[in-house]
């Protein structure tokens, strides 16, 4: 069995290769075969096309493609610019104006999309033309698309959170009703921000737009109903036990295609659309996932998570003491990885060591989709970021950096108030599952 000096140095090459800007799913698969050619022999490395059929043939992994299509869905036939327009009404006379508007729809959008890098595209193709002309600090605006874009991940259905679950056999409806509360509570922070900065330098918000009349405020409420019909269909069917998770997404796969008919936006030409972007990010995101069962395979011949919750119990530290180390371990490695790479690197090693310390399972998701929301503004390669930007196409990033740091405070009281009150991400799944 291999030691925990072997071990850290196995996850060292591994997060350094990362680093260097290899692809996850190489590097994954590169480390797996060496350590298991070292430790085990070659014919164990003969075993991968078999944990590759086991990875890829799971039920719930088909969820991927389905929440990715729903979300293409919905973007493709103008929901998201008919939402943004409706919470703009009702969001402007906030102190912060429209600002709260792209926090708003950044959480209706995450209740149905699951990926944080689809709403900051999303929601950032609707809202930086609006802010035209306003006269709205531009680095406000930016940080508030690119951090109201992580609650993609946090609010459900979440694309990491699935991962997660297939991972560490976790429950994925258990983790979905985890998030909501969080998820409400970090975009309720984010929302404050706004306001106390807006109220502390009010040149940061632009002028006031007049208010539509108010039965065109009225009116326009029908285009909010979308998004929460979609969300009330797949997240009621899992909390109401009538569907898993990867059926719910096929009823909201159904539900946003007779959405889509409905308003008449159903073409050949949408639906290829549609269809070429989710394989495309199904593909990558599948080849990450089969590498890391693979390697998750090849740790457990070898011994790995005994060693670490050996090494766990003889270190004798507390539960509190093993969050604060991870957080600052997440922090540092979030400026260096992406989000969906730095949950799955590191939960072979992280997750029996949790595991070990006693921690709950489920209350370590929603930590872990946090601190990966924190990698997706954290600089150099928070993808966000650059998706801003890109979006943006002026300027430089380091704007859209400066923008999102006050959020980023925000994310990490999310994890204080999270260990100081556990219940905020249990509380949930207690009710609804028992």
């Amino acid at each position: 069995m291999i030691d925990v000096t072997g071990a850290a140095i196995g996850f060292a090459l591994l997060i350094g290769l990362m680093s260097l800007g290899l692809h996850v799913a190489f590097v994954m698969f590169a480390i797996s075969m060496l350590g298991g050619i070292f430790y085990l022999g070659w014919p164990a490395t003969l075993q991968f096309g078999t944990q590759y059929w086991g990875a890829t043939n799971n039920f719930v992994l088909v969820a991927i493609p389905l929440f990715v299509l729903l979300g293409e869905l919905l973007v493709r036939g103008g929901f998201t610019d008919r939402m943004y327009r409706s919470l703009s009404d009702w969001l402007n006379p906030l102190p912060g104006g429209l600002l709260h508007t792209n926090i708003g729809a950044s959480a209706m959008f995450a209740a149905v999309s699951g990926s944080s890098v689809a709403t900051a595209a999303t929601i950032g193709t609707v809202a930086i033309p609006a802010f035209k002309g306003r006269n709205y600090d531009p680095r406000l605006v930016l940080g508030s698309i690119a951090a109201g874009a992580t609650l993609g991940i946090l609010i459900p259905p979440s694309i990491n959170m699935i991962i997660y679950g297939a991972m560490t056999n976790t429950s994925v409806g258990r983790l979905y009703a985890a998030g909501v509360i969080p998820g409400l509570l970090l975009t309720a922070l984010f929302m404050a921000v706004i306001v106390v900065a807006c109220w502390w330098k009010p040149s940061l918000a632009g002028a006031v737009a007049k208010p539509a009349p108010l039965g065109e405020r009225l009116r326009r409420l029908v285009d909010l109903l979308p998004p929460l019909v979609l969300f009330a269909v797949v997240m009621g069917s899992i909390y109401l036990g009538w569907a898993t998770p990867t059926e719910s997404a096929a009823l909201g796969v159904i539900m946003s295609l007779l959405l889509c008919a409905l308003y008449g936006k159903v073409s050949v030409k949408m639906l290829h659309e549609c269809f070429i972007t989710t394989v495309s990010v199904t593909a990558m995101i599948m080849l990450i996932a089969a590498a890391a069962f693979f390697l998750n395979f090849v740790l457990g011949l070898m011994g790995v998570p005994q060693a670490l919750a050996s090494f766990a119990s003889k270190l004798g530290s507390s539960q509190l003491v093993m969050i604060l180390i991870l957080t600052v371990f997440y922090l540092i490695l979030g400026c260096f990885l992406d989000a969906l790479a730095m949950i799955i690197g590191t939960i072979p090693i992280v997750f029996p060591l949790v595991v070990a310390m006693g921690i709950d399972p489920v209350w370590f998701g929603i930590y872990l989709v946090v601190m990966a929301e924190l990698a997706l503004i954290t600089p150099p390669v928070g993808m966000n970021l650059y998706v801003v930007q890109g979006i943006r196409k002026e300027g430089l990033i380091t704007d859209v950096i400066v923008g999102t740091l006050p959020f980023l405070l925000m994310m990490l009281l999310l994890v204080v108030l999270l260990w100081v009150f556990p219940d905020l991400a249990l509380w949930l799944p207690r009710v609804s599952f028992g």
